[in-house]
């Protein structure tokens, strides 16, 4: 368990390490390709502390949500307002609103701007790369995310094991189909149609979406192994990744209680984080296609209370909890990154690319609106997950 100081310092490493990494991303790609980085802030709005290292102000901003990498742009003046930028390239306004000039620390007299009198050159500018590399530059975001969402759910395997409840039977309901069929209690189910079952998980995985025909389930049964055949009672039941009512395969069996740590190898490790991350990244995908279609209810979505929170139940709960949330959360920021709304990772991509198959660049009124557009659509998102997570702590 982890000591009282740390369970309310949890939201900060779970916040500040996921846009860390993410914002990191950004940042070594745009150093690789030859960009002017002058700002990597952790937080938005005015600067509140942080050094400068070479030509970049390493800062943490006063609201701590989010992060940006400041690039040097061929619109950086028009742009500064809506990409919490500098609006005076020779005297920086730190905050972005107008009310702090460069402290004396940041000003370089033989400087670029926004830290000295010298325009950026025009080869350092995002515009002045090619559409591979500005992907590059926009992804690596996302990348970073990936990759910490992978190792993090590595090392936890490494370090404890893999955890699982085995498939082995308590109990069977009385004239459910599995009893019809002949399980009993005791029996360990090795497959399910011809495929080997070792969790209990997959034998939920195998039996749920079945709601018409049987399945050739086998169990071990003391030293024999023994095939039934189980045709499954459709049930109204909860789908584990959207939270929608819909029709469910049941045979009727409950679970032995029972939880197996198995010891992993390196290798062994890194494919079941792999694994994981995959299964995790699809079912976010599931969830924002339920909201599209209205599978899945917008009153489900959660903000930065709602993450506070889980944060500090899951320190609570000790070390594992707490990363097993940061992977989470990092993953679900790497694939919601990648939505091509104007301002995130995958609206820019989308723009990067039609510029491309367009074969000029949009005009500065057109990117504009699509940024505002993007604004706009981020700040209703934030309205309504801080609806829900006020909703949540008023209605408990």
């Amino acid at each position: 368990m982890l000591s009282s100081l740390s369970v309310y310092i949890a939201p900060l490493l779970v916040f500040g390490l996921v846009v860390f990494v993410h914002e990191l991303g950004h940042f070594v790609a745009a150093k690789l390709c030859g960009v002017y980085a002058p700002v990597f802030s952790l937080g938005w709005g005015r600067r509140l502390f942080g050094w400068k290292r070479g030509e970049t102000d390493y800062r943490v901003s006063l609201i701590p949500l989010g992060g940006y990498v400041r690039m040097a742009s061929r619109d950086d003046d028009a742009l500064s307002g809506i990409e919490g930028g500098d609006a005076d390239r020779g005297s920086l306004d730190v905050g972005g609103d107008g009310a702090e000039r460069v402290p004396s620390g940041l000003w370089d007299p033989q400087g670029m701007a926004p830290f000295g009198p010298k325009a950026v050159p025009a080869d350092r500018w995002v515009e002045s790369k090619s559409a591979l590399a500005r992907v590059f530059i926009l992804s690596a975001g996302v990348i970073m995310n990936i990759v910490l969402t992978v190792t993090v759910l590595s090392g936890l395997h490494l370090n404890y094991g893999n955890r699982y409840v085995p498939a082995v039977i308590d109990s069977v309901v009385v004239d459910a189909p599995a009893a019809r069929a002949g399980l009993q209690a005791g029996d360990r189910i090795v497959a399910i149609g011809g495929s080997p079952i070792k969790a209990w998980v997959e034998v939920q995985d195998r039996v749920t979406p079945v709601t018409s025909g049987s399945l050739d389930v086998e169990v071990q049964r003391g030293t024999e192994r023994l095939s039934f055949s189980v045709t499954p009672q459709v049930a109204e039941g909860q789908d584990p990744v959207t939270g929608a009512m819909k029709p469910v395969g049941r045979i009727g069996v409950l679970v032995r209680d029972s939880v197996v740590r198995e010891s992993l190898s390196i290798g062994e490790a890194l494919v079941l984080g792999s694994s994981r991350s995959w299964k995790m990244a699809t079912d976010v995908v599931t969830v924002l296609g339920g909201l599209v279609s209205g599978e899945v209810s917008a009153k489900n979505l959660g903000g930065p209370i709602q993450i506070a929170r889980t944060s500090v139940q899951a320190a609570r709960n000790g070390a594992e909890m707490l990363w097993s949330l940061i992977a989470f959360l990092s993953l679900n920021i790497a694939v919601l990154n990648l939505v091509p709304i104007p301002v995130l990772d995958g609206g820019q991509i989308l723009m990067v690319v039609a510029e491309r198959i367009k074969g000029s660049a949009f005009s500065m009124r057109t990117r504009e609106a699509f940024a505002r557009v993007g604004v706009l659509a981020v700040l209703a998102l934030i309205l309504l997950v801080t609806f829900n997570d006020l909703r949540s702590v008023f209605t408990q």
